[in-house]
């Protein structure tokens, strides 16, 4: 395509907005939705065939396919050929699929999105509904494959793993743990709790001439004075009553390695008074012994209170402010960063996905708009756990707003609840609002007719009927509104 000049607005923009793929065998259908797409200045290409489509895919780059499910060409025969397209893209690439048919049923449905469709749509379709889902679809595969680049591109510049960001604040915090990994100085990370502060830790260690010894992990703040310097310093036999072995001290377990002091600010003064020994004089003593082990370890300590007041107070030594208070950075909290949102989201989606053995989930827009709606007082680590909980909570590949919290969402209804109990028929989560719609579609066609209906969707009345009582949907109103 010609470059765009200021007398062709509509070219550039389309290049913008995206290219689609249209296949379908009715050449009406082709010329509608060619029409429909071009005024909202998309690019396109159609083919009429599963074997055609498939060769203008391959040797084109679109962001989106629109593929009837009943096509020709497939080694299933035409009312399969939909799904066998779809099946190959999907295994060829990560560009959305939106299957379209004019006799939908819900078996088909379901076995549509288990092959990877984004929605499925029955003809004729709403305008405004197809424009929406099309937009929605092209903009989640971009913030995807915009996530992959990032990370490369990260993973090239800094090769920090569990990094996840492309704010300002975020290259800050990576550029300033690229400066400062392969030093020997003390590490001082201060932030609200949930900032991250573990993960950076790890990160400088992993960059760092120690990064071959342990990197040791400490939470200072949740255990009792006795029982963290047993844990820190260690003991001898007969120190303590239980203490009927020696045991060594994390200190000594992170010699030529790296320590990682978390919540240090909850110490007690005595505890801080031997770890800023240890640190002077890279020495201690086993509790119960005279004799002094000798270590050599880096100390990164993490905040979320203000040590400072505390120095005031009287509640932190100054002296040990001072000692840890070499390199010193302050993590950006999430309300501050929401531009990563998105890439968090992406990064924890693949993550417990892998883990519960699960399809990749994805969020629709609207659950992602809600995410980057919330304050996130708990920051990082409450994003990692409202994204765990809601991918062993789906049942669909597509997760909407229904699986965030309440306090997330503000309790606003996102789709229409079906009334009694849900369709055994669900094997997605989005299934049971398909069928709903499907059944409405079809008895306002036949005018409240459910033997016409049933007939059509080629089940018995009496399995329409089950379905329409349990989906509370009144025929006679239908009826009613057709007369």
């Amino acid at each position: 395509m010609p470059a765009a000049t200021a007398a062709e607005p509509e070219v550039a923009n389309a290049a913008a907005t995206g290219r689609i793929l249209i296949v379908d065998d009715e050449a009406a259908i082709r010329e509608s939705l060619e029409a429909l797409f071009r005024m909202e200045a998309f690019e396109m290409a159609s083919a009429a065939a599963v074997e055609a489509g498939w060769q203008k895919f391959q040797s084109d780059v679109f962001d989106l396919v629109l593929l009837d499910v009943a096509l020709p060409g497939g080694s299933g025969g035409a009312a399969a050929g939909g799904l066998e397209l779809l099946r190959r893209v999907r295994a060829a690439s990560g560009v959305p699929v939106i299957m379209i048919s004019a006799y939908a049923t819900v078996e088909m449905a379901v076995e549509a999105m288990r092959a990877g469709a984004q929605t499925f749509l029955q003809k004729p379709w709403s305008n405004e509904k197809l424009l929406a889902d099309v937009r929605g679809a092209i903009a989640a595969a971009r913030v995807s494959q915009e996530n992959v680049q990032l990370k490369r591109a990260l993973k090239q510049r800094y090769s920090f793993e569990n990094i996840v960001g492309k704010s300002e604040a975020m290259l800050r915090v990576l550029d300033w743990v690229a400066q400062v990994a392969p030093s020997r100085s003390t590490v001082l990370l201060q932030g609200e709790s949930g900032t991250g502060k573990e993960v950076i830790a790890k990160a400088i260690h992993a960059h760092s001439p120690r990064a071959e010894a342990p990197f040791v992990p400490v939470n200072s703040g949740s255990m009792a004075t006795d029982l963290l310097e047993s844990t820190l310093f260690g003991h001898v036999k007969g120190a303590f009553t239980g203490a009927i072995a020696p045991k060594k001290g994390l200190f000594e377990v992170a010699d030529r390695g790296t320590i990682f002091l978390d919540e240090i600010g909850n110490m007690s003064l005595e505890t801080q008074a031997k770890i800023l020994r240890v640190m002077q004089d890279r020495r201690f003593m086993r509790l119960g012994s005279v004799e002094e082990v000798q270590v050599d370890v880096r100390v990164i300590a993490a905040t979320n209170v203000d040590l400072k007041r505390q120095v005031a107070e009287g509640r932190f030594r100054e002296d040990l402010f001072y000692r840890l208070n070499v390199l010193s950075f302050t993590l950006p909290p999430l309300r501050e960063r929401r531009e990563d949102i998105p890439l968090l989201v992406d990064h924890f989606l693949a993550k417990y996905s892998a883990e519960n053995g699960v399809a990749a989930r994805r969020l629709a827009p609207e659950a992602l708009r809600c995410l980057l709606d919330y304050a996130w007082p708990g920051h990082v680590r409450e994003l990692e756990n409202v994204i765990e909980r809601a991918v062993v909570l789906s049942t669909a590949p597509l997760m909407g707003p229904d699986l965030l919290p309440e306090a997330i969402t503000g309790g606003r209804e996102w789709a229409p609840t079906p009334a009694g109990e849900r369709s055994p028929l669900s094997l997605f989560g989005m299934v049971d609002d398909f069928e709903r719609r499907l059944i409405l579609d079809m008895l306002e066609q036949t005018h409240g007719r459910q033997t016409e209906a049933a007939e059509r969707f080629q089940i018995p009345v009496s399995t329409l009927n089950q379905k329409i009582k349990r989906h509370g949907i009144d025929v006679k109103k239908l009826a009613n509104r057709a007369l």
